[in-house]
């Protein structure tokens, strides 16, 4: 037994001389058992403390350990009974026992229960289980009296259970457990860390995170220890890459570091929990792949289609796949489907020329060569025969195209476009070094994106074609060239709408008719497309056909509301004029509708006679006033049936302008169709520069570039025929008015140096008064016009009119029409309000068209 004098120690804990000799330097060798404990010292956790009892039981001396794990200070506790102050009253005889036989010179070592004292409040102190060692000592008298360490039982109990949680935790973790101390050195690892980089735990002691990681990531993992080290601030899911020993394949964790301190909150290292997640990295790149990919397809499918134009729809998925996709990518359509031939030379086996119609890179100065040359946007080439881009043409399928060596590309696929089965182009998608190359998930990607905007582009061919032959079929409907009339000067424009629309039914047409009059026609047909161009050019056809029967303009609107009403009908017209009254039936028939104004001139009288159905009203400019829109009655479409068309006639004065016009030159989207009519009726200020320079005019001020629909522009200057160009004679009805004709159009025709044409016109006069005389009643009339053609006239007040028949050779008579139509370049007859005319033309000299010879137009006769 140990001896140790009652009054040696003051100190609270045993450890802190030794780490003040520590602090202060080297110990020397013979003191080297008064060595600081190393971090983590047991005396961390365990507060030891310590007393001395003097010869007569009571305490001597009281450490502050004492203090602190009993609460009670030094100045109450020396003096004090320990049996008294601590023991509970049933168990203080027994302890007066053992104290007896503690100063009697014995050493004893057990758990005693304890109750602290009572508070000064009057509350009753806590109950406690203490480990008491027991160590007889003497004092400086050689008196008896002993010194006593006492350790909390609880707190031994807590570091059990701590320990073995602790144990447990660290040894039966499913992740990789480490202990670094504070020189970023591995103290302890588990097994799951040894599992995977090979060894026992103990084989990884006193390594660093170097041994385990690549020098860039070791770098950076080491930082973020010495961080974690100095601050204190923990580190949740840190992502680390490396390789485990035998395994190419790069691994991913995900690693929580945080900072472990003593039990008296001193660092002594740092622990290091990691979880493999490379194949959760794997999933969560694949899942944001087809988040990519979705999305993607998604903007094609908002993006791609969007116009009917064949470059743009090529252009837009280039948009799409640079540089979310793709570095470079190019368009190549067939040359031949572009130019509107379905089956072009070698297009079954991908020889066949394409065209290059669009090109994006996200890198600058980089040409797409994939083809071994450059290719332009807008140049016309080909692949070789043997080449990965012919071969994804010939099979429809995509193909991997091989980079060139020293190439900034790495990656290239050339996918073919299918629209209907039907190969149109191919698309090439290229990555450049740098870039992941493409995969299987990118291949079915770019086929899908390729066959998107495929059937955009086949879809914009088809509209295109169409649209084509629409406006040829228009055009061809309409008059050609600039169109002549007696009387007028005539200017005309005509605009379709743009690619994006299809093709209007509006049209526009000039008709000469009988007697230098001349009719000037507007329409259009409601809707659009072929349909809409068809049914134009069936009632331009029947205006035309019957602007030569001569009928009065409301006339022709009431036979062309009929024509319209039975274009949509199986039966034709006459099955529309039954069923007009009963409803259509919608899967045989349609409703064909257009708007239409009918003007007839009359250049001798200047005289102008409209009729309108549903159309907009003409506009009339003349000399020295504002334009001015007629008083026309609109009436109803040609289609609808049922009501009568009326009449205004109007005189107009010689230099003044007439328009008519379709609603798409006053009317669009961005201004009502009142103002679009105001501001068509203010260009019109000028009316005496020339006819197309007004038009020009009207279209360049006005909005005629919307492109939502036909624009078609009628203009027409009156410049009527003067008085030294009409001769006009009233002669009475009895036989020798025949001569007296003849003689007034041999004194005419010579007035006008038409000395060529005498005969010829004294001939047919002769003939057509003849027979007024014979055959219709009243006074007779002579009229001659002379304008770009000779016209004579004759009217007489019978309603009967001529009908040409072919004489027999037995016949005597009979012939005199058959002259007049060998001999005049037309003849004809129209009805007039009181009775009739007939009437024939006949070429000037000089012109293109020869005169006949009366004589062998005689002869030809028999």
């Amino acid at each position: 037994m140990s001896e140790i004098p009652a009054k040696a120690t003051e100190s609270e804990d045993p450890s802190d001389g030794a780490r003040h000799q520590a602090a202060e330097g080297a110990a020397a060798p013979g003191d080297a058992m008064w060595q600081s404990s190393p971090p983590g010292s047991i005396y961390d956790y365990i507060k030891v403390a310590s007393f001395s009892i003097g010869p007569g039981g009571l305490v001597e001396q009281w450490s502050l350990r004492a203090e602190q794990l009993f609460g009670i200070p030094a100045a109450r506790a020396v003096g004090m009974d320990p049996i008294d102050a601590f023991i509970d009253p049933d168990l203080r005889e027994r302890g007066q026992r053992k104290m007896a036989e503690i100063l009697d010179g014995r050493e004893w070592t057990g758990v005693v229960p304890f109750r602290m004292p009572d508070k000064p409040d009057g509350t009753r102190g806590e109950d406690g289980l203490a480990e008491v060692y027991v160590m007889p000592t003497r004092t400086g008298e050689g008196d008896r009296a002993a010194v006593c360490i006492v350790v909390d039982v609880r707190t031994l109990r807590s570091i059990e259970t701590d320990l073995a949680a602790s144990q447990a935790i660290f040894g039966q973790s499913p992740f990789g457990f480490l202990l670094i101390d504070t020189d970023l050195r591995v103290r302890r690892a588990n097994e799951r860390f040894a599992s995977v980089f090979g060894g026992t735990p103990d084989d990884h002691r006193g390594k660093g995170v170097h041994d385990y990681l690549p020098r860039g990531e070791a770098e950076r993992v080491s930082a973020t220890l010495r961080r974690v080290l100095q601050s204190g601030e923990s580190i949740t899911d840190m992502h680390v890459t490396g390789y485990v020993p035998g395994s190419e394949e790069r691994r991913h964790w995900s690693v929580n570091l945080y900072r472990v301190h003593s039990g008296s909150g001193r660092p002594i290292g740092i622990a290091w929990l990691g979880t493999d997640i490379t194949a959760r990295r794997a999933a969560a790149r694949e899942a944001a792949a087809a988040r990519r990919n979705l999305a993607l397809l998604n903007e094609a499918g908002a993006r791609i289609g969007n116009s009917l134009d064949l470059e743009t729809t090529a252009r837009e998925l280039l948009d799409v796949v640079v540089p979310g996709f793709c570095d470079l990518a190019t368009v190549d359509l067939y040359q031949g489907l572009l130019t509107g031939d379905e089956t072009p030379p070698g297009l079954a086996d991908g020889s066949a020329e394409l065209r290059r119609v669009a090109f994006a890179s996200a890198v600058a100065g980089v040409p797409f060569t994939s083809s071994g040359e450059s290719v332009e946007v807008g140049a016309v080439h080909h692949f070789p025969f043997n080449s990965p881009c012919a071969d994804a043409l010939r099979t429809a399928r995509p193909q991997r195209v091989p980079a060139e060596e020293g190439g900034l590309v790495q990656s290239t696929l050339a996918v073919p476009m299918v629209a209907h089965d039907t190969v149109v182009g191919l698309a090439q998608f290229a990555r450049t070094k740098g870039s992941e190359p493409f995969g299987d998930r990118d291949r079915e990607l770019a086929v899908e994106l390729a066959a998107r905007a495929a059937v955009c582009i086949d879809n914009a061919r088809l509209y295109r074609r169409e649209h084509e032959r629409a406006l040829i079929l228009q055009r061809s409907l309409l008059p050609p060239g600039d169109p002549e009339a007696s009387g007028l000067d005539i200017a005309c424009r005509y605009l379709p709408g743009n690619a994006a629309t299809e093709v209007g039914g509006d049209w526009f047409d000039v008709i000469e008719l009988p007697g230098h009059r001349t009719a000037l026609v507007v329409g259009d047909v409601m809707g659009r497309g072929l349909r809409a161009a068809v049914a134009m050019g069936e009632l331009r056809t029947a205006v035309r056909t019957l602007a030569l029967l001569d009928l009065e303009p409301a006339e022709v609107l009431s036979a062309l509301d009929e024509i319209a009403r039975g274009l949509g009908t199986p039966g034709g017209v006459q099955q529309a004029t039954r069923t007009a009254r009963q409803p259509r039936d919608a899967d045989l028939s349609e409703v064909y509708l257009a708007t239409c104004v009918y003007a007839v001139y009359d250049s001798v009288t200047r005289r102008c006679t409209f009729a309108n159905a549903g159309h907009l009203p003409p506009v009339l400019v003349e000399p020295g006033e504002a334009a001015l829109m007629l008083d026309v009655p609109p009436g109803m479409p040609l289609g609808v049936g049922g009501e009568p068309f009326e009449e205004v006639e109007v005189e107009l004065p010689e230099g003044a302008l007439l328009a008519l016009y379709t609603d798409g030159l006053v009317e669009s989207r961005d201004h009502p169709l009142d103002e679009g009519l105001q501001a068509f009726v203010g260009a019109l200020t000028d009316p005496s520069r020339p006819l197309e320079d007004v038009c020009d005019h009207v279209l360049s001020t006005l909005d005629t570039h919307h492109g939502e629909d036909d624009i078609a522009l009628l203009m027409a200057r009156v410049q009527g025929l003067s008085a030294d160009s009409v001769g006009d004679w009233t002669l009475p009805r009895e036989p020798r008015s025949v001569g007296r004709a003849r003689e007034y159009a041999r004194a005419q025709l010579v007035s006008w140096d038409l000395e060529p044409l005498v005969d010829t016109a004294e001939l047919l006069v002769s003939e057509l008064v003849t027979n007024a005389l014979r055959y219709g009643e009243g006074d007779i009339r002579l009229r001659l016009l002379l304008d770009r053609t000779l016209v004579c006239e004759v009217w007489d007040s019978g309603l009967v009119q001529p009908r040409r028949r072919r004489a027999r050779d037995t016949d005597e008579g009979g012939r005199g029409l058959q002259l007049v139509g060998l001999l005049s370049a037309a003849w004809g007859s129209r009805r007039t309000p009181r009775g009739k005319t007939v009437w024939f033309e006949l070429p000037l000299p000089g012109g293109e068209t020869g005169l006949t010879d009366p004589a062998e137009a005689l002869l030809s006769l028999f």
